[in-house]
C-alpha cells in the first residue's frame, strides 16, 4: 500500500495565493487493477495558468497540474514497471492511474529518450510549455524571415522558448521581461533587443519598443495582456498576427482598462488569435521532438528554477506568479 501526499485547493483565490489556500493531506492507495499502474512523482510543473484555472473548480479540489513520474507497479503493459511518464496528475506525490478513464487531450505518455539532458524537461521545454511555443507561435504567428517578432512574458518557459524559435525562423526579435539579469540571459540566447518594462514603465514603453523596433512589429506572442499589448498593439504593421497566450497581468490584480484596440485590427488589418495548446494533442511528439532536435542542434538552449521538497509547491507556485523564476520553474520531489 502507498501512502500519497496532495495538495488541496481548500479556499478561492482572492489576489495572489496565499498558504490559507492549500491544505496538504494523505491518501492511501489501493493495489492496481487491470489496466491501471502506479506512479511516483519526481518533477512537478507550476504554472502560470493553474491560477485562473482554479477559479472553476470547487474548494477541496486536487490542485491541477502536470508531472513527470516513475511507474513503480503497474498492470498496463503500455506502462511499464521502471518507465517514466508524463500525466496531468495534479500536485500530488504518488498517483493511482487507468488512462482509459482520462480526457483525451490529458492522457498520459511514456516520456521519449532525452539523452544527455533531464528528465525534468517533461515539465518544461520537452512538454506542455515547449509545445505552447511551438505550435502556439509557428501555427499562429506564421512568421517570416526578416519579420520583427515581439514576446511578452520573454523569460519565462514558453516566452525564451518563443523567441528562439522566431530567431531559427531568421526573424528580428525583441523581448519584454522584468528584471535586467532576465534580459541579459535573454540576449544570451540570442534576442536582438530587450526591454524591462519595470524599468521604463508604462509611460516609457511605447518609445522603448519604437527603439528596439524601428521597422515596426509584425508578429506578437502575448503571454502578459494589460499595457504592455496595448502598447504593442499600437505599434503593429500592417497584416501583423497576434498570439495570445496568456493574460498573466491580471491573473491576481484587477483587470487594468486598456483603449480599445479595434481601430488598429481594421486599419492594419491585424490577426489575433487566442489558443489552448491541447488544441495540438494529435501532433504532440512533433513539437516535442524537433524542440529536442534544435537542442542536440545546439539551436534552443533551456534553464529551470528549481524547487526543492513537496512541501514547498505552494511558495513554488507563488514564486512563479511573480515573476521569481527565469525559464521553466520545476519542483523537484
Amino acid at each position: 500500500m502507498v501512502v500519497a501526499r496532495k495538495w488541496i485547493y481548500v479556499k478561492p483565490f482572492e489576489g495572489l495565493p496565499k498558504d490559507e489556500n492549500f491544505k496538504l493531506e494523505e491518501e492511501t492507495l489501493p493495489e492496481p487493477a487491470d489496466n491501471e499502474f502506479v506512479v511516483e512523482a519526481e518533477f512537478l510543473s507550476v504554472d502560470p495558468y493553474m491560477r485562473p484555472y482554479m477559479a472553476s473548480y470547487p474548494a477541496g479540489s486536487l490542485m491541477i497540474g502536470g508531472q513527470v513520474a516513475k511507474v513503480t507497479a503497474s498492470r498496463n503493459a503500455n506502462f511499464p514497471v521502471g518507465s517514466y511518464v508524463f500525466g496531468n496528475f495534479g500536485w500530488r506525490t504518488h498517483t493511482l492511474v487507468n488512462p482509459d478513464k482520462m480526457p483525451v487531450d490529458s492522457k498520459p505518455y511514456v516520456l521519449p529518450s532525452f539523452g544527455k539532458h533531464p528528465r525534468s524537461l517533461g515539465v518544461g521545454v520537452l512538454g506542455m510549455p515547449g509545445n505552447t511555443a511551438y505550435f502556439g507561435f509557428l501555427e499562429l504567428c506564421r512568421p517570416k524571415e526578416g519579420e520583427t517578432v515581439v514576446v511578452s512574458g520573454a523569460a519565462g518557459a514558453v516566452g525564451s522558448v518563443v523567441g528562439q524559435i522566431a530567431k531559427i525562423k531568421g526573424c528580428r526579435v525583441v523581448g519584454i521581461a522584468g528584471t535586467d539579469d532576465k534580459c541579459e540571459w535573454l540576449r544570451q540566447l540570442g534576442f536582438d533587443a530587450t526591454i524591462n518594462y519595470r524599468t521604463v514603465g508604462q509611460a516609457g514603453i511605447g518609445a522603448a519598443l519604437k527603439e528596439a523596433a524601428p521597422k515596426g512589429i509584425d508578429c506578437y506572442f502575448d503571454n502578459v495582456g494589460g499595457y504592455i499589448s496595448e502598447a504593442v498593439l499600437g505599434q503593429m504593421n500592417l497584416y501583423g498576427r497576434i498570439s495570445v497566450c496568456g493574460t498573466i497581468s491580471n491573473y491576481n490584480d484587477a483587470r487594468v482598462q486598456v483603449s480599445d484596440p479595434q481601430r488598429e485590427f481594421v486599419f492594419k488589418q491585424l490577426c489575433q488569435e487566442g489558443f489552448i495548446v491541447t488544441r495540438w494533442t494529435k501532433r504532440w511528439m512533433e513539437g516535442i521532438l524537433q524542440n529536442l532536435a534544435w537542442i542536440e542542434e545546439g539551436k534552443l538552449s533551456y534553464q529551470e528554477t528549481v524547487t526543492e521538497g513537496f512541501d514547498n509547491m505552494p511558495k513554488a507556485f507563488v514564486s512563479m506568479l511573480t515573476g521569481g523564476n527565469t525559464g521553466k520553474a520545476v519542483v523537484k520531489v
